[in-house]
């Protein structure tokens, strides 16, 4: 289990200069959000891994630009476009290969358009075989606006796909959509392989750490419970916070208290 900050925190500055921001503050653990088709390039993301090399960092995980695209892409009755999609999010893996990221985020499908649960798992299912042959996880994310954002959702996912069913748990969608955290955590258990954390309260569901009155020591005790050996990573607005200081600051808090939960 480790802690670690996205450089969407940074949007939208170029990801390269996030990445450095993220460097030299201290961060040594990152989600990459690719912005645009460029940052595919394999010389960009070998500039990107040697940045990583040279500050001794780790890149767990990688969220795609094209998320928006989802729903179209690989759940209309176009088949076409389910070969092509596949086709394309090589790209990210490979470009995950060269990072050495393991967990590839996936929105997939939007709320609302009554597409059936097994017709989302099929589709799902193709993507995580394209991964498997790159050794890259695909997690599917609870994202409020999303078809997956319901623990009702994801438990039928578990019971159709089995070990394949795996998701990133952010604690600002899950109280976006009417979800508890903890409870998501005691229902999935280790089908969670990856987390996205802020704190929430009055001021917002997607504040930094302490500002809200989210119990995140109770959390990520849960989680260590659980014997969840993933990446905690801290996923803020622009908005939220000053200065990429306040990520370093948020970062050394979760690994003091992360140190302490192991100690206790």
């Amino acid at each position: 289990m480790r802690v670690g900050v996205s450089t969407a925190c940074l949007y939208p500055d170029l990801l390269e200069d996030s990445l450095l921001s993220l460097m030299d503050n201290g961060i040594n653990h990152v989600e990459i959000f690719v912005n645009t088709d460029s940052e595919l390039e394999k010389k960009f993301v070998s500039n990107m891994a040697d940045i990583l090399k040279n500050y001794n960092a780790t890149c767990k995980s990688l969220h795609p630009y094209t998320c928006a695209m989802e729903p179209m892409m690989f759940f209309s009755g176009y088949e076409r476009r389910v070969v092509d999609v596949l086709e394309y999010y090589k790209r990210y893996f490979e470009a995950m290969n060269i990072l050495g990221a393991e967990v590839f985020v996936f929105h997939g499908n939007k709320a609302g358009l009554q597409t059936p649960d097994e017709f989302y798992f099929e589709r799902f299912s193709k993507l995580v075989k394209v991964g498997k042959e790159f050794g890259v996880t695909i997690a599917q994310e609870n994202v409020s606006r999303c078809q997956s954002s319901t623990l009702k959702f994801q438990k039928a996912m578990c019971n159709a796909l089995g070990d394949d069913a795996k998701f990133v748990l952010d604690t600002k969608q899950a109280i976006r959509s009417g979800e508890d955290p903890f409870e998501t955590v005691r229902e999935l258990g280790q089908n969670i392989i990856h987390v996205h954390l802020s704190d929430y309260g009055k001021n917002g569901d997607c504040l930094p750490i302490g500002a809200g009155e989210f119990n995140v020591k109770a959390f990520m005790n849960l989680l260590y419970d659980i014997n969840f050996n993933g990446s905690v990573m801290l996923e803020l607005y622009r908005y939220n916070f000053t200065d990429v200081s306040d990520l370093a600051d948020n970062f050394n808090t979760l690994k003091a208290l992360l140190k302490s939960i192991k100690e206790a």
